[in-house]
């Protein structure tokens, strides 16, 4: 197996890793949000394993505790938390990233308390925000060492700074390998497509990042050998997607996905810590990595957004430009009109959309003659 099918196995089983970890006897962490400092968890040994939802599968159990005017992605991750389909997790950390998730963490943390025969691990927030001061960056710096103890108090154990060092320094190759990916889709004719990419990156948020930087490194030693990819060439802005379902309907019907601002992609891994030669300032720069990593629709503003995704729409190549909201998100149909106007591209925005759907008839003008619809 070539390293592109097995990273793309281990994205569609997202638990394969934990799974081995757990019967190793270490510990497994659940996180939800790109601004989870993982290097904490990983210093302490626990693997962190981002949750995903499930479009395709009923979720009622979360529609009962979050109800159904909240993003769906955060009624499934609570469904599918609920129904134990991420095996098991001795640790659940939850970013402030978004209202929707915020929600998920007090839901899960009171039924942690009130129903503990539910089996729910327990939870802990982390508030980091993105303003550009100092006085935020304090306060993002005591959030980490709130993550940092409470990590202690789980694990029974110190989180010392050679480990939290060598954590993040693994962290950083696994981004930097991340962004050599990147480029692979980013080429003309491109060797990666989107769909492609986005489960890539989606297996480096389920495996150890030792691992994970090996695999991408074996994928960047094949990257001669992958077949090239041609189509409307499109940078997606708006939602998140934890799932591959509308990459690939797009890409189905004749555009390539060569760029996305979003934190399942290449917002994941555009920034690294870089840590310090002085260990003591080891924990300012981790602060700092999550503070400015972004910019993402729920916390940047909207000039912050445009000017991101026009600069990164033209350093991919862009031909059009696709914004896809989802239900219930509503933070990213306010940035469109600036992106829109930035960008200079043909671009459409395909609102409302069910959660791991996509309506191709609003994307008719994109898609190249002849395209399946």
């Amino acid at each position: 197996m070539g390293a592109l099918d097995e990273l793309t196995a281990l994205a569609a089983d997202r638990t394969a890793a934990a799974r081995e970890w757990a019967a190793a006897g270490r510990p497994v962490a659940g996180y939800v949000g790109a601004d989870v400092p993982v290097e904490v968890l990983t210093a302490a040994g626990f693997l962190p394993v981002r949750l995903t939802g499930d479009p395709d599968a009923p979720s009622d159990p979360g529609d009962r505790y979050l109800g159904r005017g909240l993003d769906p992605v955060a009624r499934s991750v609570l469904t599918r938390l609920l129904d134990g389909a991420y095996g098991r997790l001795d640790a659940l950390v939850v970013s402030h990233d978004c209202e929707a998730s915020l929600r998920l963490f007090y839901a899960v943390r009171e039924l942690h308390r009130t129903d503990p025969g539910i089996g729910l691990p327990p939870a802990h927030l982390v508030d980091v925000l993105h303003l550009p001061h100092r006085t935020t960056t304090r306060y993002v710096l005591a959030k980490i060492r709130q993550l940092r103890a409470q990590v202690e108090r789980w694990s029974g154990a110190a989180v010392t700074d050679d480990a939290l060092a060598t954590a993040v320094a693994t962290h950083d190759r696994v981004r930097a390998l991340l962004e050599r990916v990147a480029a692979l889709r980013r080429s003309r004719p491109a060797r990666l497509t989107g769909t492609q990419a986005l489960a890539v990156v989606a297996a480096t948020t389920a495996l150890p990042p030792d691992r994970a930087a090996e695999l991408l490194e074996a994928l960047l030693a094949e990257a001669d050998a992958l077949p090239e990819h041609g189509g409307t060439r499109v940078f997606l802005t708006g939602s998140s997607h934890d799932h591959p379902a509308v990459y690939a309907a797009l890409e189905g019907a004749g555009l390539l996905v060569v760029g996305e601002d979003h934190d399942w992609g290449d917002l994941l891994h555009h920034r690294r810590v870089d840590p310090p030669a002085d260990p003591a300032l080891l924990e300012l720069a981790l602060a700092e990595r999550y503070q400015h990593n972004g910019p993402a629709a729920a916390a940047a503003s909207i000039r912050q957004r445009a000017a991101h995704t026009a600069a990164a729409a033209a350093a991919c190549g862009a031909e059009a430009l696709v914004s896809y909201v989802r239900v219930h998100d509503d933070a990213p149909r306010w940035d469109f009109p600036a992106q829109r106007a930035t960008t200079g591209l043909p671009a459409v925005l395909v609102d409302h959309q069910p959660y791991g759907r996509v309506d191709l008839d609003a994307l008719a003008g994109l898609r190249p003659r002849g395209a399946a619809a």
